[in-house]
């Protein structure tokens, strides 16, 4: 077997292809006879072929078997379409400045990079301290709309805040992902915390609400807890809110986490004993 690494951005690393054999411990005894080398390695696809490395996602799929099934939710109770992608930010005097034009680089979902509390998200929200933590108004649509995968817009500029969605227990989710080229087109892998979810559709180029529901797999599309926005595209994913809590979702490049391409997601409580969230620990430790 034979593996390279796949890189849509800026940066050096090893760029060596890994190989390695698989054994089986007990093979059939037809295959008993002594191991031989492949003569030649697969050709494999170059570095940055975003459309090979999306096209090769897109065949994976879930059995969707009576034994594991492929829970995708039919109906949706609320849609999100997201922005994600780089942005700027004003540079302050005593800043490293790596960006254009005297600013630094910021990361965004909906044009709003995540600002880190001082107060745990979990905590404000457990005991309803919310006030001053965090702001349960994170858009559900970008709050500007423009060409995403086009020209980028004159302003490059991200609002900056802790802003969150509250979700009612067991809410249907359907959150499209679209890259933007603000600041060139990127892969971005998003991670959603508490949850697997299905991905149920994806392309390049600006997501079209009117055509491409219509492809959607709803039958078998793989289950994951992390997806890759492809560079210069989106993706569709559903998911069940059915694990109350507080939950970041956030870029899994920890560059871009730290510039804020991250949100979280706030799931009350169900009815049932076992659909709340359970209190901290009495021998929690205080920070």
């Amino acid at each position: 077997m034979t593996a390279r690494p796949y890189v849509t951005g800026q940066g050096t690393f090893d760029n060596s292809t890994v190989a390695g054999i698989l054994e089986y411990e007990s093979p059939p005894n037809s295959l008993h006879s002594s191991i031989t080398l492949p003569l030649f390695k697969p050709i494999l696809p170059a570095l940055n072929d975003t459309s090979f490395a999306t096209k090769f996602g897109s065949k994976l799929r879930s059995l969707a078997s009576a034994q594991y099934p492929a829970n995708v939710p039919q109906k949706v109770d609320k849609h999100f379409f997201v922005t994600v992608g780089l942005g700027t930010n004003p540079c302050q005097h005593n800043q490293t400045c790596q960006g254009p034009n005297g600013t630094k680089f910021a990361a965004s979902v909906n044009n709003v990079s995540f600002a880190m509390p001082t107060t745990a998200l979990l905590q404000a929200h457990f005991f309803g301290q919310s006030n001053g933590v965090y702001t349960p108004d994170f858009p559900s649509t970008p709050i500007t709309p423009f060409n995403y995968t086009g020209s980028p817009p004159n302003n490059t500029m991200v609002s900056n805040g802790t802003k969150v969605v509250v979700l009612p227990f067991n809410t249907s989710v359907e959150l499209v992902m679209q890259d933007t080229s603000i600041l060139g087109a990127e892969s971005h892998p998003l991670h959603l915390h508490g949850f697997n979810f299905f991905i149920v559709g994806q392309g390049f180029g600006n997501f079209d609400p009117n055509k491409d529901p219509a492809k959607f797999n709803l039958i078998d599309p793989v289950e994951r807890n992390t997806v890759g926005v492809p560079s210069g595209g989106w993706v569709a994913i559903r998911f069940l809110a059915d694990n109350p809590g507080v939950w970041f979702m956030h870029c899994h490049l920890e560059v871009r986490t730290s510039w804020g391409l991250k949100m979280a997601w706030i799931v009350l409580d169900g009815e049932l004993h076992t659909q709340k969230l359970l209190p901290p620990p009495t021998d929690l430790p205080k920070c």
